[in-house]
C-alpha cells in the first residue's frame, strides 16, 4: 500500500484534523463519562432485595418448617401414653356360652389403665425437646444472615461488573479516536501503519471484555433473582453508586456482639443443654415406670349365688435390669453434650480469627480505594494525557500511548473492584458477628 503525499496541504489539513481528534481525545479524558440507567428501570434498592430474599426465599421457608415441625414435638413428648380401656368377658362356660348364670365367676368386666413415668421423666423429655427445637430456631436465624450476605454480594459483584462494562465501554471510544490518530498520522507519514493495527487489536481485546462482562452479569443477576425467588431473567437495573460504610467497631467489641448476638452461638448453647437434659434423662431411666389399673366387674346371681359385683384395682412397673441399653443412652447423651461444646468452642475459634481478617481486609481495601481516588487514577489520566501530547509531536511513541491507556484502564477497574471488596467483606463481617453493623 502506497499513499502518495503532498509537500504541504495535506500536512496542514491532516493537522487539523489531528488536533479535533487531541481535543476529543482529551475531553474524553478528563470527564470520564458514566452510563445512566437502563431505559425503564428504576433504581435498584439493596434493603429491599434483602427484605424480598428473607420474605420469599424458599429453602428460609424450609427451615421455617422445619423449625415448626421440631416444635411441635415438644408437647408430644410431655404427654402422657393414651389410657388403655378394657372390655373382657370372663369365664363363660363353652357348652352354653351366652348363658351367664351357670357359674358365679362369671362376669362382664370394665377396665382402665393409665402408663405413668417415673416422676421428672416427662419434663426431661420436653426439655429435650425443646432445647432441639430451638437449635432449629436459631439455624432459621443463621440462615437468614447467610441469605443477607448472599444477596449483598451478589450485589456488590454487579456493582462491580456494572462500572467495569462503564470503563470498557470508555476505553473503546478512546481506542477509536487513537485508531482515527493513528490513521491521521499514517497519512501524513508520521506514523506507522502498525500504530493503526495496535489500537484495532487493543479494541477487538475490550470488545471481547464486553462480551464476558456481559455474560458475567447474566449469571449474577440470575442468581440474585433465584435468592429472591423469582424468575432468572427478571431484569435488575445498573446498581448505583455508593460510599463505603466504614467499620466503627473495634475486633474486641465484634468478637463480644458475636457472643451475643450470632444464632449459630445460640443454638449451639441449646444443643449443649438438649445433651445435659438427655444424660439427666438417661439416668432416671433407671427408675421404673407405673401402670396403674382399675377394673369393674358385673356378675349375674348363679345358683344360690346372689352374683355380687367386684372391682379390683392393681399397679404394675417394670424392672429396669437391661443395664447395657441405658449406659448406652448416657453414652449418646454424654457425646452430644461433649460434641455440642467442642463446636461452640471452635465456632469461638473461628470467630476471633475471621473478625481480625476481615478487619485486615477492610482497611487494606479503604487505603486503596482512597488512593486510587485521591493519586493513583488522577495522575494516570495526567500520563495519559500527557502521552497523548507527546504522542502528537512525535516525542512519544504509539506503544507508551497504548501502556498509559492500559494503565489507567486498570487502575479504574481497581478501584470499583476495591469498593465493591469492601463493602462484600462488610457484609461477611456482619454475617460473622450475627447483624448489622453501626
Amino acid at each position: 500500500m502506497s499513499v502518495k503525499i503532498d509537500s504541504f496541504h495535506p500536512r496542514r489539513r491532516d493537522g487539523g484534523r489531528i488536533c479535533c481528534v487531541l481535543f476529543f481525545l482529551i475531553l474524553a479524558l478528563c470527564f470520564p463519562a458514566t452510563l445512566p440507567a437502563e431505559e425503564g428501570k428504576s433504581a435498584e434498592d439493596l434493603p429491599a432485595m434483602v427484605a424480598a430474599a428473607l420474605a420469599n426465599n424458599p429453602e428460609l421457608k424450609a427451615s421455617s418448617a422445619r423449625w415448626e415441625m421440631f416444635r411441635s414435638r415438644v408437647d408430644q413428648a410431655r404427654s402422657l401414653e393414651d389410657p388403655m380401656l378394657m372390655l373382657k368377658l370372663q369365664n363363660w362356660m363353652l357348652d352354653e356360652p351366652f348363658n351367664s348364670r351357670l357359674d358365679p365367676m362369671t362376669q362382664r368386666v370394665v377396665g382402665i389403665s393409665q402408663q405413668l413415668p417415673f416422676w421428672g421423666k416427662r419434663d426431661l423429655r420436653g426439655e429435650v425437646a425443646a432445647r432441639e427445637a430451638e437449635s432449629y430456631r436459631w439455624a432459621v436465624e443463621e440462615r437468614k444472615l447467610e441469605l443477607a450476605r448472599m444477596v449483598k454480594e451478589t450485589w456488590y459483584r454487579l456493582y462491580y461488573v456494572d462500572r467495569s462494562r462503564d470503563i470498557v465501554d470508555r476505553n473503546i471510544k478512546i481506542l477509536d479516536d487513537f485508531v482515527t490518530l493513528a490513521e491521521t498520522k499514517y497519512s501524513v507519514g508520521q506514523g506507522a501503519q502498525q500504530d493503526v493495527f495496535k489500537a484495532q487489536v487493543e479494541r477487538s481485546r475490550m470488545l471481547d471484555m464486553r462480551i464476558t462482562l456481559e455474560q458475567q452479569r447474566k449469571s449474577l443477576q440470575a442468581n440474585l433473582n433465584a435468592l429472591l425467588y423469582r424468575p432468572a431473567d427478571t431484569p435488575i437495573a445498573r446498581i448505583p453508586d455508593f460510599e463505603i460504610a466504614q467499620v466503627s467497631l473495634s475486633g474486641r467489641e465484634l468478637k463480644e456482639r458475636a457472643s451475643a448476638n450470632r444464632p449459630l452461638f445460640k443454638g449451639l448453647e441449646a444443643l449443649v443443654a438438649k445433651g445435659e437434659a438427655g444424660l439427666s434423662l438417661a439416668r432416671k431411666e433407671n427408675w421404673p415406670d407405673f401402670n396403674i389399673s382399675f377394673e369393674y366387674m358385673q356378675r349375674d346371681p348363679a345358683g344360690d349365688m346372689d352374683g355380687k359385683d367386684m372391682y379390683s384395682a392393681g399397679l404394675t412397673f417394670n424392672l429396669p435390669v437391661q443395664r447395657a441399653r441405658r449406659r448406652a443412652m448416657a453414652a449418646e447423651a454424654e457425646s452430644e453434650k461433649t460434641m455440642a461444646a467442642e463446636e461452640l468452642k471452635a465456632l469461638r475459634n473461628t470467630i476471633d480469627s475471621g473478625v481480625e481478617d476481615l478487619l485486615a481486609q477492610l482497611e487494606r481495601r479503604k487505603k486503596l480505594a482512597v488512593l486510587y481516588k485521591t493519586g493513583i487514577i488522577p495522575q494516570a489520566a495526567q500520563s495519559l494525557e500527557s502521552a497523548v501530547i507527546g504522542y502528537r509531536v512525535n516525542k512519544v511513541d504509539f506503544m507508551t500511548l497504548l501502556d498509559n491507556r492500559v494503565t489507567l484502564f486498570n487502575y479504574e477497574r481497581e478501584y470499583h473492584e476495591s469498593l465493591a471488596e469492601y463493602q462484600m467483606n462488610r457484609a461477611q463481617l456482619e454475617a460473622l458477628v450475627g447483624g448489622e453493623l453501626p
